[in-house]
């Protein structure tokens, strides 16, 4: 089955109830990639049981036509087979399957996601920007710190880059940071868009040169200054009470070289600090690269070299625009808050003190 958030009959109490009663399921469809965590429940989270990542480029030429084009439909059809077949296969009670920025933007969208729904079974909710935030926001909370009382979180997905602006306090408990998202912005550039609008037709040999890249730069930090100013962020971080967390493949990719990694590796990244004037010397070293010589690097290689310059100048650009010391790094997203999600719903239709009272009219 493909999912099935129906509660289950005659569940057992204990360890067989509410979430541990369940397997779980959450697709992120995003402008660049599909991905897929299949997962159980355990005492600190949620333990991981399959897993499928694939760069299908959805949103390829949408920025420029407005539609999702055959190659990529057909790319990310593929993709979702696979991910169905697992959920199978996995035999998963629950799930939740969402698409982000280019089935909103696509005037096709709709179309593609009910032949998904065709080939695949999977059903798919195109969540809003605020939605993004939310649930990047439930998967990284962990990682904030609860001495500093705000934060900015940065999600640079393909097709838009999600910034949360949240407030920080601490848990009753005083085990780690509760968090309020106080307003978030989305700046219609991520690392496809910004792409396909300003490095498309660069040769692979040539560099793009130090003032496109600028441009790229500038084109962020335009969009970032009015929700910078709406919430005098600046004054903030002059004052010491901000911290930054980065949740996407570039701030990861980031820190895998600068932790000078030969292959990529989760555990030694996620929840790892990079200093900015660090990432500021990465992305400049970047810009001047062709994307030929960005293949080469490890931890970039074919599969990012293309999207690799877009996403250091958006991050170069939240880092100018923000000048935190450091940034804490993120290697979790959309598919953990997912699935945060699920296993609290799970609770709470197995507390039979959550269930609405019926009464029965005499």
């Amino acid at each position: 089955m493909t999912g099935d958030s129906t509660p289950q009959a005659g569940q057992r109490g204990g360890w067989h109830s509410g979430r541990f009663a369940h397997t779980f399921a959450a697709i992120d469809l995003g402008t660049n990639n599909c991905r897929l965590l299949v997962a159980r429940a355990s005492v600190s989270g949620f333990e991981v049981i399959d897993a499928y990542s694939r760069p299908v480029r959805l949103g390829e030429g949408v920025v420029l036509n407005g539609t999702l084009c055959g190659d990529a439909i057909d790319r990310t059809l593929g993709a979702l087979e696979v991910c169905a077949a697992k959920i199978d296969r996995h035999r998963v009670t629950r799930a939740r399957h969402i698409a982000t920025e280019a089935c909103r933007r696509a005037c096709n969208g709709e179309d593609f996601l009910a032949l998904v729904k065709a080939r695949t079974g999977l059903s798919f909710d195109v969540i809003a920007p605020e939605e993004e935030a939310r649930l990047a926001l439930a998967s990284c909370e962990n990682l904030l710190d609860p001495e500093i009382p705000y934060a900015l979180l940065v999600d640079i997905g393909g097709g838009s880059t999600e910034v949360s602006w949240i407030r920080i306090g601490r848990r009753g408990d005083s085990t780690g940071a509760v968090s309020e998202l106080i307003d978030m912005t989305s700046v219609p550039w991520g690392v496809v868009t910004l792409t396909e609008s300003c490095v498309s037709n660069q040769p692979r040999e040539t560099p793009v040169g130090r003032a496109r890249y600028d441009e790229m730069v500038e084109r962020i930090r335009s969009d970032l200054r009015p929700f910078c100013a709406r919430h005098s962020i600046g004054s903030a971080i002059e004052r010491g009470d901000v911290q930054v967390v980065g949740a996407s493949g570039t701030v990861t990719t980031v820190s895998a070289h600068h932790l000078g990694l030969k292959r990529y590796n989760r555990t030694m990244v996620d929840g790892t600090s990079i200093g900015r004037e660090h990432i500021l010397r990465i992305c400049e070293e970047l810009s001047v690269m062709s994307v030929a010589e960005l293949t080469a690097l490890p931890c970039i290689g074919d599969d990012r070299a293309d999207l690799a310059l877009a996403g250091g100048a958006i991050l170069e650009a939240v880092c100018r625009q923000w000048p935190a010391p450091t940034v804490r790094v993120a290697d979790r997203g959309l598919r953990e808050g997912v699935l945060m999600d699920l296993m609290r719903q799970a609770d709470r239709d197995a507390d039979p003190l959550s269930q609405p009272i019926c009464r029965r009219n005499d």
